[in-house]
């Protein structure tokens, strides 16, 4: 593989395997705004305080209150004396400052949760401002920003096409980042979860609810334009072939991409490492230039996913 991030940095050791974190100084941490996170900032110790409970959306966090999403690019705001809130390297994202560091979007509906996850509001030049934290053990994409990803190709004003959307939880945040301006495609099959889709999208018309196979893209082409950017998240033996086979139909040329690979869906005997490199090849054989891979371990068992570009202009 051409990068391995492991997906070390964060917040927390995962509910107590052997202490706090919160003392390596990795720029991959999360308190520096333009590198990431700072895992010397506090993004250790017990994830009651910052991490979140995997069983519920966001779980019980008691750490402390957390900031909001900032207005200018240039500084941060405070609610009161313990939280503050500055950007993140990638336009859309931001990053809180309290007793742990969080990662946020901007809630594109102020006072509405999506799962339960913490909504934080602090003071803006123009009123209050209020941001969702975003957590990253429910959600692949909030795991690779946290493991210090190089490249981010979901930003405000972005056309996205998401495979897997399920109920909506991680296309939520997409739905935050893009904005009004935005469009978010979100392909799932399911019935029983897409009901929960077609729900959130109610409240947030930036998303389209699309319930269908994401095998027979041809079924919705009518739907789905051209788009700048593409992430799948389907757990399927064929996950690269489905990929692919969406992306010839609506990922721009030099478009971006994400697509996330579960190694036990593929062949649950192999090691995930040789997992993860079939299906990097795969897709580069398909015309995918793959720029990074990052492993989000730490967050998501037996999961990497394969960032790049589609059909690069030389």
């Amino acid at each position: 593989m051409s990068e391995n991030n492991r997906g070390r940095g964060g917040f927390s050791d995962r509910g107590g395997r052997g202490g706090s974190r919160g003392r390596g100084g990795s720029d991959r941490g999360f308190g520096n705004p333009r590198g990431g996170f700072d895992r010397s900032r506090g993004g250790g110790g017990d994830r009651r305080g910052g991490g979140g409970d995997r069983r519920g959306g966001g779980g019980d966090r008691r750490g402390g209150p957390r900031g909001g999403r900032g207005g200018s690019r240039g500084g941060s705001f405070r609610g009161g004396s313990k939280v503050s809130v500055e950007p993140h390297k990638f336009p859309g994202v931001f990053v809180g400052h309290s007793k742990t560091d969080t990662l946020l979007t901007l809630n594109m509906v102020p006072g509405k949760s999506v799962y339960n996850e913490k909504l934080i509001t602090v003071d803006g030049p123009n009123g209050p401002i209020e941001y969702r934290d975003w957590n990253p053990y429910r959600s692949k994409i909030g795991s690779t920003l946290i493991c210090g990803i190089r490249k981010f190709g979901i930003a405000p004003g972005a056309s996205v096409l998401y495979l897997g959307a399920a109920s909506g939880t991680t296309v939520s945040h997409v739905s935050d980042i893009v904005g009004p301006n935005g469009r978010v495609y979100a392909v799932e099959f399911s019935h029983r979860v897409g009901r929960e889709l077609v729900n959130l999208a109610k409240s947030r018309p930036n998303i389209v609810p699309i319930i269908e196979d994401a095998r027979h893209p041809q079924k919705y082409r009518m739907l789905v334009p051209m788009v700048d950017y593409m992430f799948a998240d389907v757990a399927q033996p064929d996950q690269a072939r489905i990929f692919v086979l969406n992306a010839e139909f609506f990922l721009k040329n030099n478009g971006g991409y994400m697509l996330c690979i579960k190694a036990s869906c593929v062949d649950s005997k192999l090691d995930p490492q040789k997992i993860y490199e079939q299906q990097k090849q795969e897709i580069v054989d398909a015309g995918f230039a793959c720029e990074e891979v990052s492993e989000i371990e730490e967050y998501h068992r037996g999961h990497a996913c394969i960032i790049g570009i589609y059909r690069p202009t030389q």
